[in-house]
């Protein structure tokens, strides 16, 4: 099997945009993070801070580049609780990376590998497509996961 190793490479330019939050339900952080990545954020995690006056919060960290942050503040302003963000300026560096299709018995199931230096480093299967993979063919979703990860280690050259 032959692999197309793409290039790592590190971004310039990114930035993280920041929001402390302690008023909002927290029922909506997936449903703010879908909307976020949805509209092109790279990244959007949630940390469990401790604010003034020892209110329990979360701090909305969102990943992007420069020229999508005012389309992203717009919906973390209209979506959230914020009435203000931190912009940190941020360099990436990503590994290249690849996705690979695994033939199996409940159909293709792309494997993300990932390069260093032009060897793989680190590899998983696809979770989406493992999971409807899972419920159509009414499997344990483990199941799936583990053998598409067998699969792809048996057919791998070394």
């Amino acid at each position: 099997m032959a692999f197309d190793h793409r290039t790592e490479h590190v971004d310039t330019g990114m930035l993280i945009i920041q929001a402390n939050l302690d008023d909002m339900n927290p029922e909506f952080t997936s449903y703010i993070t879908d909307k976020l990545l949805g509209a092109g954020a790279n990244d959007v995690y949630w940390i469990p801070i401790i604010m003034k006056k020892g209110r329990p919060g979360v701090m909305l960290n969102v990943l992007t580049t420069e020229r999508k942050a005012g389309e992203l503040e717009e919906i973390i302003f209209s979506e959230t609780t914020t009435i203000g963000l931190r912009y940190v300026r941020a360099e990436c560096h990503r590994l290249g990376r690849e996705f690979i299709p695994v033939d199996t018995r409940w159909g293709t199931i792309h494997v993300k590998a990932a390069f260093h230096d032009g060897r793989m480093v680190q590899f998983a299967p696809e979770f989406k497509e493992c999971e409807q993979a899972a419920k159509a063919h009414q499997v344990p979703l483990k199941q799936v996961y583990d053998e598409v990860r067998r699969l792809f280690l048996d057919t791998r050259e070394d």
